[in-house]
């Protein structure tokens, strides 16, 4: 299917039906090594992982979260890919809590080597927001 070479503008439930909606994404963000994520980098929506090491990435505090998204309300979420693109068979990635995060289903989340994890993260109350591996 033909992507729209129209004068641009806000298409959606407009327009011509036949057409893709179309969304806008930033350029992935990367990371390596163990470290503490940034509210950019999980609401950038794609990480790029290179670690030469096995790695933990530790989710953001949930005050630095909020901060960024001051209007969030209890039940709204925010999705985001981690690709580990080591080629390592050693060089997991361990998905870790922060401050005011709960993860589903344990404590840590391991994204292997040359594969990707897809999360979702719902604002659960003031503080408090819950983590899913949804893919």
């Amino acid at each position: 299917m033909a992507i729209s070479n129209g004068a641009g503008g806000y298409q959606l439930g407009d327009g011509n039906l036949g057409e893709p909606t179309m969304g806008y994404g930033s350029a992935p963000v990367t990371a390596t090594d163990t470290a503490t994520l940034t509210a950019a980098q999980v609401l950038n929506g794609i990480i790029l992982a290179t670690p030469t090491a096995a790695a933990s990435y530790t989710l953001p505090t949930v005050a630095l979260l909020e901060a960024a998204l001051p209007s969030a309300n209890v039940g709204n979420t925010v999705d985001f890919v981690i690709i580990n693109l080591a080629s390592n068979s050693s060089y997991d990635i361990t998905l870790v809590a922060g401050t005011g995060w709960t993860i589903t289903g344990g404590g840590v989340v391991v994204v292997q080597e040359l594969s990707s994890a897809q999360f979702r993260g719902r604002k659960t109350g003031d503080g408090t927001w819950q983590l899913y591996r949804i893919a």
